[in-house]
């Protein structure tokens, strides 16, 4: 097999710098994408909304510290610190003692062709905005009549938080998690794109764009057939969430 291969009957969108199908690894690299299209949505949703909605009930003091905590977070850019934490990750992570939790996680991390320190990166800078989002959405409802009445009824904080204010307000939270896909599979073809994403050779769509920005001029469907399938995804998930939107408020139906 030649390197670069051009597209013929053999390879319908040509082959890459050592040979293999373009097509077969583009088809591939979408599992990576999806992967974070939804481990890291689901990631942010329930850290951001467990915190949001603990500070915006306990209010006061409470609240004071736990937003504090997101400000300074917050202070820091988000994409930098998702570098960083995978340069810290990789450089840790990479010669682990047998038997350890080190040990325990960077096999897991092999096995999953990288993926789960991803996970982890945009996980823990995803959540901040979520956060935000729900203790303004909690501030809002828990002095309504409802709250209210389950208080009087004996109802704890507990039972309070989780099953009368969250049910009223995980149909914004949904929605803005699914708009926020886009971001994060950008985030991700990004960082394989500079080396700190998925291991070789497990594919992905940000590491094919990057081998074949080397031969764009002569072989541009290596670096147009990834971004093109990049830029669908994204855009899909865009559609999604308007969609969802619409559905989970009716009013919002047909405004945009």
């Amino acid at each position: 097999m030649e390197p670069y291969g051009r597209i013929s009957d053999n390879y319908a969108f040509g082959a890459d710098y050592v040979g293999r199908d373009l097509l077969s690894r583009v088809i591939y690299g979408a599992r990576v994408s999806l992967a974070v299209a939804l481990v890291a949505p689901l990631i942010s949703l329930v850290i951001g909304t467990i915190y949001g909605v603990t500070s915006g009930f306990f209010g006061g003091r409470t609240d004071s510290l736990m937003m504090r905590v997101v400000d300074v977070l917050y202070a820091f850019p988000s994409l930098l610190f998702i570098i960083l934490l995978m340069a810290f990750f990789r450089g840790t992570y990479a010669d682990p003692d047998p038997g350890s939790i080190t040990y325990a996680l960077s096999e897991l991390d092999r096995r999953s062709g990288g993926m789960l320190f991803i996970f982890v990166g945009i996980g823990i800078t995803a959540w901040e905005t979520m956060a935000r989002l729900t203790r303004g959405q909690v501030l809002s409802l828990r002095e309504k009549e409802f709250v209210e009445a389950a208080r009087t009824v004996g109802a704890g904080n507990r039972r309070i938080m989780f099953r009368h204010i969250l049910p009223n307000i995980i149909g914004v939270l949904v929605v803005y998690e699914t708009l926020a896909i886009p971001a994060y599979v950008a985030t991700e073809a990004f960082l394989s794109f500079i080396g700190l994403g998925v291991n070789p050779p497990t594919p992905s769509w940000g590491i094919m764009i990057a081998d074949g920005a080397d031969a764009i001029r002569t072989y541009p469907n290596q670096v147009l057939l990834p971004a093109i399938m990049l830029a669908i995804t994204m855009f899909a998930f865009n559609f999604l969430g308007d969609g969802l939107r619409d559905a989970l408020d009716p009013r919002l139906r047909g405004t945009q």
